[in-house]
């Protein structure tokens, strides 16, 4: 069993849960994530790694509720536990010193993207984040960002904060301002990602996608993760999570993350009506 130490909400429907996992957390590295089973009879989601301590045997996660699963992970508390947590699994980030540096995370793609900037400014990287949110109050881990990087920037949809766009529109000005730019680093939804994708194409900048594929196994088995690059067929779990950002077919995986989203629908109104019931 995976006991919650420390739960804490980060921002409306936004929650972090420190769990305790000594193995995962001993041979965890940037970019990988975990499966997480709420209960016997639940299903089995990938979340990513967000920070780990080998010493204390904890686990970082972050997740966002907008599903039946991710609502009942939401519902434990500190004390309570999970009944699997797999990992680490996928491809760590590839981590070396390139220069300069830009991560781009947007929503909760900020989480997966911390410990890749730690580790990309422990390496001598120069680092700038680009980070952004619909709104404020949706927006954390400003101050661990900071933390981390040499310089952050900050967009929210709305204005409510910082610059009033996306976390494209910052990109596009650190690059018009005539930085040289040697790698970016990107993760957050799959549509701002292929924005990004875009820009740093035109500007001839190696770029590199956190992706957000459906998966059930996280093993490589069941293929349903998988997505296309370069034309090819390859597994996220496996193979990624981090592509090409130049080679992804974002179209491709943006029709796939929404093949079952009527069926999603009818288990979260069914989920919510039964919970209301109680």
């Amino acid at each position: 069993m995976f006991r919650i130490l420390r739960k804490e909400e980060l921002a409306p429907s936004i929650k972090l849960i420190d769990v305790h996992a000594p193995m995962v957390a001993r041979k965890a590295k940037p970019g990988q994530f975990v499966v997480v089973r709420v209960s016997e009879e639940g299903e089995r989601i990938p979340l990513t790694i967000a920070d780990w301590k080998a010493n204390s045997g904890m686990v970082t996660i972050v997740f966002q509720e907008v599903g039946v699963t991710s609502m009942k992970l939401g519902e434990l508390e500190e004390g309570d536990a999970l009944v699997d947590l797999l990992g680490p699994l996928g491809q760590p980030t590839h981590i070396e010193k390139y220069g300069t540096v830009v991560c781009v995370p947007g929503g909760v793609g900020i989480a997966p993207l911390f410990p890749v900037a730690r580790a990309l400014q422990d390496k001598g990287n120069t680092v700038i984040t680009c980070m952004g949110a619909r709104s404020q109050n949706l927006l954390f881990w400003v101050d661990r960002m900071r933390s981390v990087s040499d310089e952050v920037l900050i967009s929210t949809d709305d204005g409510t904060l910082g610059f009033h766009g996306f976390t494209t529109d910052l990109l596009k000005q650190v690059i018009a301002r005539g930085t040289k730019v040697d790698r970016v680093f990107t993760a957050g939804p799959a549509i701002m990602m292929k924005k990004v994708a875009e820009v740093t194409s035109m500007a001839g900048v190696p770029t590199l996608a956190s992706l957000n594929a459906m998966m059930v196994d996280g093993t490589g088995m069941c293929g349903v993760c998988r997505v296309m690059v370069d034309g090819k067929t390859k597994f996220t779990c496996v193979d990624g999570p981090d592509f090409d950002a130049h080679k992804v077919d974002f179209d491709h995986l943006l029709s796939r993350l929404a093949v079952y989203k009527a069926e999603e629908k009818k288990a979260l109104e069914l989920y919510m009506q039964t919970r209301g019931a109680k």
